[in-house]
């Protein structure tokens, strides 16, 4: 049962009335609770019972996040009578569901649907808490209120704010395999055809043989290569949990993933993702050529940092499981911190790298820079020295990564998705795919 504000103000007017009632004043009382009390009591018999009622769902079930979704629900009233009052659709409060609350009538043997807008401000999956439906009597004094189980969930994928760099990347493979009106040359190991010999050419592109059936020199033109295998590596441990600006460093490895990955799938590579830090927390396999980012995304919604250090060993495991012999391009986001590297990662390289082609990605964090810079007094002198260590750790370990075969793109968050895509195309201009 539920009082409303209506009966609180009839019990305080009753009160007044008692006071001012002089000898009548026990007996005004008693009378006054009575009325009170039966008045409440016949409004809560004739409210409609909200646990009668049938609730069925309808609406989006995904969006990405910044953006917002609508959810209905359905109220169908079986009951003979009318149904008058209020109703909440409970949902996180990360989701910013609104309005609160919505007034609700519904006839006996009718349905109402009651619509709720959610603008989530986190990544992963909202699920709905419940609906409170409260029944008013036809007094508004009381009712009755009871919270219904209405299952529905909204996955709220990653942003993807890099998709802008896209388009630019995009010219820039077409470049390379002759399909822009700028023509750029590229080299690749994938032979394309045969033309005549022009000044300027690498002679050792000549092809002798088909030479000596021409007339004149022939050259071999090749383009960058297609169908080849690339894995993408998450790393999820506690290292991707610190905050770079407002945003978590996981979530800005995820937006650079998945720029590579809908390049990478234009490109006609296959592209598989791996998530892990002690064990894997999401896998997709290519099925096929073309771009697997939506199931990508779907993989990546539900992620979090675990706050744990990764297993190193496990992951290269994984990795070599994963790819097989088929020789792969192995991005790797993670964080280029000294310590977890150099006691974690290096020393498992060499076996990664004697199969694959190994590309670690890391986001800089660019207040620590900020940090390196200040001398306005004492204690800024203090932080600068601290940021200037932990920079040249990050420099050791990038020059350490680098001598043993290893790939490293370090930029800040702004700039790691576009580099990192960069990187990629200068590997398949180089042939090196």
């Amino acid at each position: 049962m539920v009082v409303t504000g209506r009966a609180v103000l009839l019990a305080g007017v009753l009160t007044v009335a008692v006071a001012f009632s002089g000898s009548l004043g026990p007996w005004a009382a008693a009378a006054a609770v009575a009325a009170l009390v039966v008045s409440v009591a016949v409004d809560v018999l004739l409210a409609a019972s909200p646990r009668a009622l049938r609730l069925s769902r309808a609406g989006d079930t995904s969006l990405r996040l910044g953006d917002a979704a609508s959810v209905e629900v359905t109220v169908a009233n079986p009951t003979r009578r009318r149904l008058r009052g209020t109703v909440r659709d409970a949902w996180p409060p990360s989701a910013h569901a609104g309005p609160r609350v919505q007034p609700l009538r519904v006839d006996a043997g009718e349905r109402r649907r009651v619509r709720t807008t959610l603008v989530p401000t986190r990544r992963g999956d909202a699920r709905a808490a419940g609906v409170t439906v409260r029944s008013l009597g036809p007094l508004r004094l009381a009712g009755r209120q009871r919270t219904l189980p209405a299952p529905w969930t909204v996955r709220v994928l990653p942003p993807f704010h890099s998709r802008r760099h896209l388009p630019g990347k995009l010219s820039r493979l077409r470049e390379l395999e002759g399909q822009h009106t700028a023509m750029v040359r590229g080299q690749g190991s994938e032979f394309d055809s045969l033309r005549d010999y022009v000044p300027g050419d690498d002679v050792r592109s000549i092809d002798w043989r088909a030479s000596a059936r021409n007339d004149g020199v022939v050259v071999r033109t090749w383009r960058p290569e297609r169908d080849r295998r690339i894995l993408i590596v998450l790393d999820t441990g506690r290292t991707s949990a610190g905050r770079v600006g407002d945003t978590p460093r996981l979530d800005h490895a995820m937006d650079a993933a998945l720029l590579l990955a809908a390049l990478a799938g234009k490109a006609g590579d296959r592209v598989d993702f791996l998530a892990y830090d002690r064990r894997v927390r999401a896998q997709v396999k290519a099925a096929g050529k073309g771009s697997q980012v939506h199931r990508i995304v779907e993989a990546m919604a539900p992620l979090e940092a675990e706050l744990l250090e990764s297993d190193p060993a496990g992951m290269a495991s994984a990795i070599l499981t994963a790819q097989g012999r088929t020789r792969s391009l192995v991005v790797l986001l993670t964080d280029l911190n000294a310590a977890a590297l150099e006691e974690g990662l290096l020393p498992r390289v060499p076996a990664l790298t004697a199969r694959h082609l190994l590309l670690v990605a890391a986001v800089q964090d660019p207040a620590v820079t900020a940090m390196a810079a200040g001398r306005d007094d004492s204690a800024a002198v203090y932080r600068a020295a601290a940021a200037e260590r932990t920079l040249a750790e990050r420099r050791r370990v990038t020059a350490e990564l680098r001598r043993v075969g290893v790939e490293v793109v370090d930029a800040e968050p702004e700039h790691i998705a576009p580099a990192l895509a960069d990187a990629y195309i200068n590997l398949k201009a180089q042939g090196r795919l």
